[in-house]
């Protein structure tokens, strides 16, 4: 496998491929036709040599993913609503629109980071201090609490996954990483192809949250602090680190052959299993349209054909 450079999301009855700083999203419409826009996200940082910095690129991805993902499910999602509001008509009210837009996506943003560290960091925590009465030992109640912010996460995905509209959603996943697995071993990017590939992908999201919970065991258990609010502001300090290492294994990963590697990418294909499901055909057209938008897949291929 050949690592491509394009990665995706799926979104509310569509798909988002991104390709470097241009990015498309492809939505079936209610009226079953395929919309695609295509537009360009350079990112939070502007400075090439800060932003490809091991760790700090982590970092900023995560955030770059998290905006770039609720500005494009807020895009799909509006060919669903019952009523569309009147679209701006003079330069001063789209640039006013504009502003509303930035200041809503910036708060959603920032409220998604807060409710998932309370969530998957802050309650864990405080539930593994329950088990002090037990044990004294820093290491196992480290991996205590690492156990139950697994179970949180991985009971949370599989809830979420008995919604229908998140069950078509997880299907759109599946077309997303079917598509990329399709180009990026060499195959002609067709809806035959699609199908026969796989839909499990090193690169995914969801194996990227799970090595986050696996690598934060790792950190938490070398802090040895008396004070509890010490050690949970740790924690909070260390999420940006946590999930810049966490980055860097899956880049790795994304693009590596290796039998170790493969080995420690295991647990978050089989995740996958919850968070991916079989596509039909008309998700994986949406696919290839959003692949297409962003990516010259041909030339990409005929580059593998050469080179075996």
């Amino acid at each position: 496998m050949r690592y491509s450079g394009i990665g995706g999301q799926a979104v509310m009855e569509g798909i988002m491929m991104k390709n470097k700083e241009k990015y498309a999203v492809a939505v079936r419409t209610p009226d079953n036709e395929i919309v695609v826009e295509v537009s360009e996200y350079t990112g939070v940082a502007s400075n090439q040599k800060i932003r490809n910095l091991p760790i700090l690129r982590g970092v900023f991805s995560f955030i770059e993913s998290l905006t770039l993902g609720i500005r494009t499910l807020a895009f799909s999602a509006s060919f669903y609503e019952e009523e569309q509001e009147k679209a701006p008509e003079t330069e001063q009210e789209k640039k006013k629109a504009k502003r509303q837009e930035d200041a809503m996506m910036g708060g959603t943003v920032a409220l998604s980071i807060v409710l998932a560290v309370a969530i998957f960091m802050v309650l864990p925590y405080f539930l593994s201090t329950l088990f002090q009465r037990f044990t004294s030992s820093a290491i196992l109640l480290a991996l205590v609490e690492g156990l139950i912010r697994m179970t949180v996460f991985i009971g949370y995905v599989a809830a979420i996954s008995l919604m229908p509209d998140i069950r078509r959603v997880y299907m759109y996943h599946g077309a997303e990483h079917k598509c990329i697995n399709c180009v990026e071993h060499g195959m002609d990017l067709t809806v035959e192809n699609v199908k026969q590939s796989s839909r499990k992908h090193k690169r995914c999201g969801t194996s990227f949250l799970l090595i986050v919970m696996i690598i934060s065991i790792i950190f938490f258990m070398f802090i040895h602090v008396d004070s509890r609010v010490l050690r949970l502001l740790l924690r909070l300090v260390l999420i940006p680190v946590i999930a810049g290492v966490s980055y860097e294994f899956i880049r790795l990963a994304g693009g590596s052959d290796n039998v170790l590697v493969n080995l420690l990418s295991k647990p978050g294909l089989w995740l996958q299993n919850l968070t991916t499901r079989e596509p039909d055909e008309g998700m994986i057209e949406v696919g290839i349209a959003s692949v297409e938008a962003v990516f010259d897949w041909r030339a990409y291929v005929a580059e593998i054909r050469q080179e075996r």
